[in-house]
């Protein structure tokens, strides 16, 4: 079953290797991306206009993947993307990116994985949503291969 996904990312840091991703076929839908003169003026227009960018993007989708680079965890609109897709029961996949190359051929330290900061209360104890939903590695775990079947288990366990 073909899934609309949003996708989140450090965009200045993170939109060369993000696009890697994305550009390599397995992505049938683009929601949750934005070419850099467009993210510019979205960005002229001040909080309120990229967060109802946000909150557009993630209509009509049922996972939310996080493309996890070394500052991605601490990004503010990649905090207030998690709230508002966890609000909508989206399910979630971590794909960590920072072993790709960026367009200077450039690759990374590992970065957080902001599922880990996450988290609901049940019976008094605190559940994460890494421990939850998986995470992977782009390259190691074959990406190009597999993305399709962890946002079908992301959505499963969302029970979307």
């Amino acid at each position: 079953m073909a899934r609309k996904v949003f996708f989140s990312f450090h965009f200045e840091r993170d939109s060369w290797r993000a696009g890697q991703v994305r550009n390599s076929g397995v992505t049938k839908e683009n929601s949750g991306f934005i070419d850099a003169a467009a993210w510019e003026e979205v960005k002229k227009k001040g909080d309120k206009a990229i967060k109802d960018w946000i909150d557009d993007q993630l209509k009509g989708t049922s996972v939310t993947v996080i493309l996890i680079g070394k500052e991605t965890a601490d990004r503010k609109y990649v905090k207030y993307e998690i709230q508002k897709s966890e609000e909508k029961g989206n399910g979630f996949v971590g794909i960590y990116i920072h072993d790709l190359e960026n367009k200077d051929k450039e690759k990374e330290a590992k970065g957080t994985n902001p599922l880990t900061m996450f988290y609901y209360e049940k019976d008094g104890k605190k559940i994460y949503l890494s421990d939850i939903y998986k995470s992977y590695y782009w390259k190691k775990d074959d990406g190009y291969k597999n993305f399709g079947k962890w946002v079908e288990n992301a959505a499963k366990l969302a029970g979307r």
